[in-house]
């Protein structure tokens, strides 16, 4: 394997870390078994220790800053040590044959799709929350009470997934946390997740050790790439907007998993691709859309309805798509006040 081809790798996934707080693992495994052609219990076990070094770079930021709820921490460390340890554990059990490899390509697969959705979730679940609060209200930096035992079952069900695929660290759990915690600050949400992600991986990479599936050489070209980009992604992470970065990691995820689903029907897998996004697109549009504040379509003068409809119902007739790519250049930066209105055709005005 050409080792700066992996740096590169490495680069790629860490910056998304450092722009998203998600990704690390969503994107670098199934990199390393599509693109590299790495075993597939080699992957998961090599990431585990890129992110291992990448997580507490980004902990000691929010460790410094005051983000981190050590009581949360706590009960999520609970759970997610020992299952992590056991995913490992059952990711060993599963063999060595080319039926188990094609079985764990599936059950990566399927995690990436959990990834993706969790991320869209996110989303969705981070501008409800802003909606909530009163004109000049702020998320609150603690949460009102510890939900003690649902906290250590979000640690254990993460660390089972982050053990067996090295995927869920950072989309799954930071999720789970947003339901149960749901007017915790983002800032406090992040803060928390990496700081129990630190010990959830390195659990998960002992269990990966001692059965021994980790390719230190393949790790040790990967880890100087990820540290850099996460320090650039982290740099760079006010500048670049999730509008923008949130739908194409999403598209990278989706493309990633159908390509382990699907396997190597490239000609099937070309046109599975273009289906998705031309209504994935459209529908996140949609969700987009409504999700903002209606006295903010009101200020500007455009029917929220109308470009909620146009683009979910327009989705699967191609319709959608080019009404999507003209609401995220110009009509979403009116409605969040970042940019002038401007005159527009009159089909687009109410």
């Amino acid at each position: 394997m050409n080792s700066e081809l992996l740096a590169i790798a490495g680069l790629i996934g860490g910056f998304a870390v450092g722009v998203t707080g998600m990704g690390g693992g969503a994107l670098m495994t199934p990199a390393l078994v599509l693109l590299f052609k790495v075993d597939p219990k080699v992957a998961v076990a090599s990431d585990l220790v890129n992110s291992l070094v990448m997580k507490p770079i980004g902990g000691a930021v929010h460790l410094k800053r005051g983000n981190i709820q050590w009581f949360l921490v706590g009960w999520l460390v609970l759970g997610s040590i020992p299952s992590a340890f056991i995913g490992a554990f059952l990711l060993n059990q599963l063999g060595d044959s080319k039926h188990v490899q094609a079985q764990i390509k599936e059950l990566l697969g399927w995690a990436l799709l959990v990834a993706s959705t969790a991320i869209v979730a996110k989303a969705a679940l981070t501008v409800r929350t802003r909606r909530r609060l009163a004109p000049g209200e702020q998320p609150n930096e603690r949460p009102h009470s510890i939900r003690a035992v649902p906290t250590f079952l979000v640690g254990a069900v993460g660390g089972l997934v982050v053990g067996m695929t090295s995927v869920g660290s950072g989309s799954l759990m930071i999720v789970l946390l947003m339901l149960l915690y749901p007017r915790l600050s983002s800032k406090s949400l992040v803060g928390t997740d990496l700081a129990q992600a630190i010990p959830l991986v390195a659990s998960a990479a002992l269990g990966q050790l001692v059965f021994g599936h980790i390719n230190f050489a393949l790790a040790g070209a990967l880890i100087p790439g990820s540290v850099l980009g996460v320090y650039l992604g982290a740099r760079f992470s006010a500048l670049v907007s999730d509008a923008i970065v949130r739908p194409v990691l999403v598209a990278v995820l989706v493309a990633s998993a159908l390509a382990l689903l699907i396997g190597s029907n490239y000609r099937v897998l070309g046109w599975v691709l273009i289906l998705v996004a031309v209504t994935a697109i459209p529908l996140w549009g949609a969700v987009d859309a409504t999700l903002r504040r209606s006295a903010n379509w009101d200020r500007i003068g455009r029917s929220r309805t109308r470009w909620v409809a146009v683009q979910g119902i327009g989705a699967p007739f191609g319709v959608g798509f080019l009404v999507s790519l003209v609401y995220f250049a110009k009509i979403r930066s009116e409605v969040e006040g970042t940019i002038p209105v401007q005159a527009l055709p009159a089909l687009t005005r109410r």
